[in-house]
């Protein structure tokens, strides 16, 4: 498991919810720290999903997105059991990966 990243996929009726908490600087390159000097740029820029395997969910970030960031979106067609993973790519290289199973909400 990931620590940088937590996460829930429940079904709910005919969708399943996840819930994913990210946890990351998201600097935008223009704060200035105690020093007054810039602090460099650190932002995801890409946020894949997939379910079982198969893409779901493409998003391409960038500096206008919020520390620690949090995200809820709904997929049809999923079912108890099945693996939801979320993965993540920012601007110097890092990268984490989550996966959990399905659960009934």
């Amino acid at each position: 498991m990931d620590k940088s990243m937590k996460m829930r996929a429940q079904l709910k009726g005919n969708f399943t919810e996840v819930k994913v908490l990210m946890s990351h600087p998201m600097e935008t390159g223009r704060r200035r720290n105690d020093a007054d000097e810039l602090v460099p740029a650190h932002f995801v820029q890409l946020l894949t999903a997939t379910l079982n395997g198969k893409p779901v969910l493409e998003a391409q970030w960038g500096t206008g997105i919020a520390k620690n960031p949090y995200l809820t979106f709904r997929l049809k067609g999923a079912k108890l059991g099945d693996v939801v993973e979320v993965t993540w790519h920012d601007n110097l290289g890092e990268t984490a990966t989550h996966s959990i199973a399905v659960t009934q909400a």
